[in-house]
């Protein structure tokens, strides 16, 4: 049976749907209104037949969006916050070198600690700006924007960055970039402020939150849907011991938080899943969709320890892999990929336990510890194909460890193209949950090959068709667009049953349905 989920909103425990697990049993009605609907979860979702199934999709390798080669940066370099701003896309990393020899084994103090910005006008082709703002080695020619320098009495570790773009209508004009970093000492987690995403000042002389570990991504964001600011950061179920390899007791786990301030943090939890084993999770990359915003998706980073054994020993650069396991055998023999998670209340979320990135094809700087990292967070951009609509773009860390330099690819997606209904030619169905709706049309994000299609039934809450609407009366839609208008024998108007409770019903043959959104 479908396991059943219990949305509640962490900002005021509201329960908002109990969702029921087939079209025979009774539910509250979803109110779905006007947004549009991913199929990332089972939240709209009331049965599955035939051979029809929730499919995970996959990034598709691009060029190399940036290299970190610059002396103030290095293979060390990650931690990418990208987001769109306007007329150009921002990006924010960690900049440093790790320098793995065979006699030294791995030293990471050829310099500090940075944060650095990049910016590009299409979100492909990225270039690093002069900004003139701090030192590196007697000269301020360099793309630095947060480095180690106290800020009054915070020491912010600039190494460890989350930088965002705060569309809070309520956030003050010095306040309009907000980021959260690392501190070095007190340990925690800073807040600072910016007004050009540029010149960074602290919120607080002290860390806003202190428990935790903290030694990854750790992130905040304006949850414009509940009204409050989140916060996603990396903590240990059983703490760490204090042998030389830092092998925790427990598991690296995600712990979360809400602010009305961004300064004073409340309702800690941690992250629960639906059917999912306990992982070591790195990073956890969670933020709103912006196609759906009452949606946060994650990419977390799955670090599994593999040990030594033929197969490492064949992945690439076994000799740089043999010199950092000196140091520590997890920094030779662990590897790492993306993964990808759904959440309707930030607390509790559908992750898929296949990986979302994987590896892939072995070749020089891939299969090793940091290697696809996801960058925080995806973005729409332009498609290569003359004519295509926008698509989604993601960044992925590859040359992590060797040489001068680390490297950051991009990756697409179709846009809201995370997990579709999938059904072959053979055929398949999803009925959904009781729902209300507004608006006039039925558009729908699809896929399907020339001979295959997909038709569309509405519903009563019983699952009676309504006249007009049933399966008969639907036209077979084929084709392959992010958006497209159900059409029945009598058109496309459906808004006499707006605020009704409502199912509908697709049968799929060869297709992908991506979402689903009423359209005023």
């Amino acid at each position: 049976m479908r396991t059943k989920f219990l949305f509640s909103l962490l900002s005021n425990c509201a329960v908002l749907a109990l969702v029921g697990a087939g079209p025979g049993r009774a539910a509250t009605p979803l109110e779905l209104g006007s947004r549009r609907e991913l199929f990332v979860d089972d939240f709209l979702i009331a049965k599955l037949t035939g051979k029809a199934e929730q499919l995970l999709h996959h990034p598709v390798p691009q060029e190399i969006a940036i290299v970190h080669d610059a002396p103030w940066e290095g293979s060390g370099s990650g931690y990418h916050s990208v987001f769109h701003d306007g007329t150009k896309y921002r990006m924010y990393y960690k900049a440093w070198q790790l320098t793995v020899t065979a006699d030294q084994k791995v030293n990471t103090n050829e310099h500090p600690l940075f944060c650095c910005y990049a910016e590009s006008a299409d979100g492909i082709h990225w270039r690093k700006p002069e900004l003139g703002l701090h030192d590196f080695n007697g000269s301020r020619a360099n793309n630095i924007v947060i480095t180690q320098a106290k800020m009054g009495q915070a020491s912010p570790d600039g190494g460890h960055p989350a930088v965002f773009l705060d569309d809070n209508p309520a956030a003050p004009a010095d306040a309009r970039f907000k980021a959260i970093v690392s501190s070095n000492s007190p340990k925690g987690l800073l807040a600072l402020k910016s007004a050009d995403g540029l010149r960074w000042s602290p919120m607080s002389e002290a860390p806003v939150i202190t428990d935790g570990a903290f030694d990854s991504q750790n992130l905040a964001f304006w949850d414009a849907v509940h009204g409050v600011y989140r916060a996603y950061w990396r903590y240990f179920t059983g703490g760490v011991t204090d042998d030389k390899n830092w092998k925790p007791t427990g598991h690296r786990a995600i712990r979360t938080a809400t602010s009305k301030d961004f300064l004073h943090w409340e309702n800690q939890r941690d992250l629960t899943y639906v059917d999912s084993p306990s992982e070591q999770l790195y990073t956890n990359q969670v933020k709103p969709y912006p196609r759906a915003p009452h949606v946060l998706l994650g990419f977390p980073a799955r670090y599994v320890e593999r040990g030594w054994s033929e197969s490492m020993r064949a992945l690439p650069e076994r000799e740089h892999r043999e010199w950092r396991a000196k140091t520590s055998l997890r920094y030779g023999t662990a590897i790492s990929e993306g993964l990808f998670m759904a959440s309707r209340d930030g607390v509790n979320f559908k992750r898929w336990n296949e990986a979302f990135l994987r590896p892939g094809i072995e070749r020089t700087g891939t299969w090793n510890y940091g290697h696809q990292y996801l960058a925080w967070h995806v973005v729409e951009t332009k498609s290569a194909l003359e004519g295509a609509p926008n698509e989604l773009s993601l960044y992925a860390v590859e040359s992590y460890w060797t040489d001068r330099s680390s490297a950051l690819r991009r990756y697409t997606l179709r846009l809201d193209g995370f997990v579709s209904i999938h059904a072959p030619m053979s055929g398949g169905e999803l009925v959904t949950q009781p729902f209300t709706f507004s608006g006039r049309t039925l558009t729908m994000n699809f896929a399907t090959s020339a001979a295959g299609g997909i038709e569309v039934e509405l519903q009563n809450a019983s699952g009676q068709p309504l006249p007009g609407h049933a399966l008969a009366d639907s036209e077979t839609h084929f084709g392959d667009s992010v958006e497209r208008t159900v059409v029945w024998k009598g058109g496309t108007d459906v808004s006499a049953h707006a605020g009704q409770t409502v199912r509908l019903r697709f049968v799929l043959k060869d297709a992908d349905l991506y979402a689903v959104r009423f359209a005023p």
